[in-house]
């Protein structure tokens, strides 16, 4: 009997911690789908108003998944880091991590996130941008201008690239989404079917106990 019993005390606390996991889980996914569906709502916004204007002008807003280790330690492998448009070359500085499309021979055709080093302005008055990889030897090969810059990084997620590329995959989305999400869903049901039986049974005794005794008589 008293095994039987704490099997059942062990069974209900491993449903109470995959219900808290899963709970946690679900309300992290559903946080991160509402932080990108306010940055998507902004980066709408703002791009409207600039159509409006006539302004061909980058995102806002942008994020982006690093898979490179140049910056490390600042930045790992698999971070996110966010980023947010500067209108005015003024607005950076040296030390300021920027996302850039890079002309580097290394780099060259895709973003790159890197700390600007050295800030020049020409004669013509325009501004070139020395960068470099906090983890790299030598600076970038290249000076960047200021119309390949996406934005400066605002912050980063660490590792949050794992679950981007988690969820790219099939078995991914269901390991991470439907699973925790019937998980959820039943053991919810099933709370509800055993309340419904308790009240059931709760009401029966009530109507027993109320029911009157009929009386015997004999003749």
């Amino acid at each position: 009997m008293i095994k039987k019993d704490n099997y059942k005390e062990w069974l209900t606390t491993a449903k109470k911690v995959v219900h808290f996991i899963a709970t946690v889980l679900m309300y992290s996914i559903c946080l991160i789908m509402i932080i990108i569906f306010l940055v998507f709502v902004i980066n709408f916004i703002d791009k409207q108003h600039n159509i409006k204007a006539n302004n061909s002008k980058k995102d806002l807003f942008s994020a982006y998944t690093i898979v490179s280790p140049s910056m490390v330690p600042a930045i790992n492998v698999l971070d996110v880091v966010v980023t947010m448009r500067v209108d005015d070359p003024n607005d950076l500085e040296k030390g300021d991590i920027i996302t850039f499309n890079s002309t580097d021979y290394r780099y060259s055709g895709v973003l790159v996130t890197h700390r600007i080093v050295d800030i020049e302005e020409t004669s013509s008055g325009e501004y070139l941008f020395t960068t470099k990889g906090d983890n790299n030897n030598t600076q970038d090969s290249s000076r960047i201008s200021f119309d390949k810059i996406y934005g400066r990084v605002l912050f980063r997620i660490p590792k949050i690239g794992y679950i981007q590329y988690y969820l790219s995959s099939v078995l991914g989305w269901v390991a991470i989404i439907i699973v925790p999400a019937v998980m959820i869903i039943g053991y919810d049901i099933f709370k509800l079917i055993k309340t419904l039986k308790n009240d059931n049974k709760g009401e029966n005794s009530e109507k027993i106990k109320n029911e009157p005794k009929k009386r015997r008589f004999r003749r």
